[in-house]
């Protein structure tokens, strides 16, 4: 005979079960996915689950947790977005190994119609308190991972307890049940097969159109993760294929990206796959091919230079990306973008899908994944800050505890940074609300967030942890300026000193360009001041307007790297001001550094440099130490007058051309051939071929005969 306490815990599970199906009945019958959470001790989390799905016979069932049963589909970390494209009847997320927000967001989205999500957590009052794994990612010494606030557990909790389509199960019971029963899904209009919306077939003529029709008239799909962007990318592909286009090129960030889009293809190509192949984003650059169409799918995640590159060399080009997604958003995306798209371009297209194709339109679980990640954030409406002046603004730093409480002011927030930074993801929002040493700085307008800054306290290590950083034994997670100073450029002082990062800045849309940012940054360089900070800096992927920007708050560039960063596609410039005297000296050494390098990186690491961005850093860099002679100044006479080679002087050209361009305003004279012309040959040292073929003429004695006008110019 079982004991009575047998027989309650079969009971229970009886019960469950029984709900259990009744869940993903309604779901089948809605083509509906639905969310069940099992919160308790780990160990009854993961036996619960995984006697649920044996009894309900869920065939397609992947476990995203580093304790998931023996002999099942399973992943943890990175490796779980080799599931994007697949097709999932149940998804089991277990928080006890850490919630991970760009997996969940993403392993989300593979869960098809019918389906089911289990989330396993701890208690719902023992949450926030969970010392969770994927802390670690976001602490920063002297921080302990385990010590973290758990604000975005806590509104974890609150979204799934109000949420009246999520079933929740704790030890010994049902805590919270939902309505089941048939649901009945929308049908869909009319549409031309192998299309399942016709969202999705408007998609698909549009895309052909851009390789049958006018040149340079490019298209943009954008949507919702689910709604088969990829698919009618595939799905066009093959259609001009077999009506004798012969090169579809398809790029992406990564090849496994467009993966969907072959599958698509490929059901409706015979023997003519090799049609469509693809080539990686800077090959298509490196090595320009002949195309009838170049596809560019999940183009949010590709560095903004390089879009712009692919839209400039290709004249029949479309492009698609994920609205809201673990990589990135492509609302930030299309505001960018669009600048070029209308630069370039004849015309182009806007086309979004909205229409689900493996799920039905509403979907309880979207909706729920959607709250849970604030990936419905959206900035203020324009029409609120109609009328505004300046004065109007108030500044304040964010209590984030309160914003827990204000999902209005969450909303604006997160939305305005997601228009900010393209690459904004779900992880940002935890590291938002919780993040140790953040401190979040907003702008108000008539209670609404005009612009925003998000500010890092750094260094202040002791003496002996200052050294490690800068011998290269120790890099302390969450320190960028003091560690890159004194790596990269030798300052093995400023770690010691105490700092302001500010990480991001963004101001919204209606009000830019009106002195936002500024007043915004002064705030916060005096909210250092006071608080004993050294110096306040930061690092951003520059652009000759950032530089601007930066250059008119009073900041002086430090370190430029030698590479592009692989989400912005720029150099990352480090700037700084100082706050205290000891910060002045820092910053005093730092610049030289920066001038002491820079002229000589041009023709090394920095070949590639655009030469207006060259030209403003120069500028503003200060002077350069290099000082021309008499003899120098005589030979660039010479070589300006047609006398002498540039070869025989460059010594003396190389000199001068440095001293000018850090020390005079006499470059304002030069027009942009000119200007492109001198950086490339004198300070890049790239040959006279190269150097015709940048500013468009024929060969050397025309690329030659330039340069000597320019230098002309800047002589008189």
């Amino acid at each position: 005979m079982p004991s009575a306490s047998e027989s309650t815990s079969v009971s229970s599970f009886q019960d469950q079960l029984k709900a259990v199906h009744g869940l993903i009945e309604t779901a089948r019958s809605g083509n509906q996915r639905r969310a069940l959470v099992l919160a308790g001790p780990c160990d009854w989390c993961l036996d619960t689950a995984e006697r649920l799905l044996a009894a309900t016979g869920l065939s397609s069932v992947h476990w995203f947790s580093d304790r998931a049963p023996p002999c099942v589909s399973s992943s943890q970390g990175a490796a779980a977005l080799r599931l994007l494209g697949t097709e999932l009847d149940a998804l089991v997320f277990d928080a006890w190994s850490g919630f991970d927000p760009d997996a969940f967001g993403a392993l989300s989205g593979s869960i098809k119609g019918g389906g089911l999500l289990l989330l396993l957590t701890p208690l719902f009052d023992q949450w926030p308190d969970y010392a969770d794994p994927q802390n670690e990612r976001i602490t920063v010494a002297p921080y302990a991972a385990d010590r973290l606030s758990g604000r975005f557990l806590q509104r974890l909790v609150k979204v799934l307890a109000s949420d009246p389509d999520v079933m929740i199960f704790q030890q010994g019971g049902i805590s919270k049940t939902v309505h089941t029963g048939t649901c009945h899904a929308v049908a869909k209009g009319q549409i031309e097969t192998p299309c399942k919306t016709p969202d999705q077939q408007r998609a698909v003529e549009a895309v052909m159109k851009v390789a049958t029709g006018h040149r340079r008239r490019p298209v943009v799909l954008t949507s919702d993760r689910g709604r088969g962007k990829s698919a009618a990318f595939g799905i066009a592909a093959a259609k001009l294929i077999n009506s004798g286009r012969e090169r579809i090129l398809l790029t992406a960030p990564q090849p496994q990206s467009v993966e969907a889009v072959m599958e698509h293809a490929h059901r409706l190509l015979a023997d003519r796959a090799a049609a469509i192949r693809f080539v990686a984003p800077d090959e298509l650059l490196r090595d320009p091919q002949q195309a009838d169409l170049v596809l560019v799918d999940e183009a949010a995640a590709i560095p903004a230079p390089l879009l712009e590159a692919l839209l400039k060399r290709y004249a029949r080009i479309a492009f698609a990306t994920t609205v809201h997604g673990y990589e990135g958003t492509g609302r930030g995306f299309a505001l960018r973008f669009s600048r070029s798209l209308d630069r370039y371009t004849n015309s182009w297209k806007a086309l979004t899908l909205t229409t689900p194709v493996r799920w039905a339109v509403n979907d309880p679980l979207e909706r729920l994944v959607f709250r849970m990640l604030s990936l419905d954030a959206n900035a203020a409406a324009d029409d609120v800050f109609q009328g505004v002046q300046p004065h109007e603004c108030d500044i304040e730093c964010l209590d984030r505890g309160a914003l827990l409480d204000d999902q209005r002011a969450l909303s604006e927030l997160f939305g305005l940074l997601i228009q900010a930074h393209y690459r904004t993801r779900p992880l940002d929002l935890r590291h938002l609300l919780d993040g140790p040493n953040l401190s979040i700085y907003v702008l108000r307008v008539r209670q609404h967030i005009a612009a925003t800054a998000l500010v890092a306290e750094e260094g202040g290590f002791d003496a002996d942890t200052a050294q490690a950083i800068w011998e290269g034994k120790r890099r302390p997670h969450g320190h960028l300026l003091p560690e890159a100073l004194a790596v990269y450029l030798g300052l093995a002082d400023a770690p010691l000193l105490r700092c302001a990062r500010i990480m991001r800045l963004a101001v919204h849309p209606a009000l830019q360009g009106r002195g936002l940012g500024g007043r915004l940054v002064s705030h916060i360089t005096e909210q250092g001041r006071r608080a004993g900070y050294d110096y306040i800096g930061s690092s951003f992927g520059v652009t000759p307007a950032l530089l601007g920007f930066w250059t008119k708050q009073g900041w002086v560039p430090a370190r430029l790297s030698i590479q592009r960063g692989a989400s912005s596609g720029a150099h990352s410039l480090l700037m700084l001001t100082y706050l205290s005297p000891r910060g002045e000296n820092l910053l005093l050494k730092a610049r030289g550094r920066f001038v002491a390098q820079f002229p000589y990186q041009l023709c090394d690491s920095l070949r590639g440099l655009d030469a207006d961005l060259v030209c403003s850093l120069m500028k503003n860099a200060g002077p350069s130490g290099i000082e021309p002679d008499e003899a120098d100044l005589a030979d660039v006479r010479a070589f300006a007058c047609g006398q002498r080679l540039l070869e025989v002087s460059i010594g003396s050209v190389w000199r001068w051309v440095c001293h000018t361009l850090m020390s005079s305003s006499r470059v304002s004279r030069l027009g942009e051939q000119e200007l492109t012309l001198l950086v490339a040959r004198v300070l890049q040292k790239h040959g006279w071929q190269e150097c015709a073929r940048q500013i468009g003429v024929a060969g050397r004695a025309q690329a030659q005969a330039v340069l000597r006008g320019a230098i002309a110019k800047l002589i008189g």
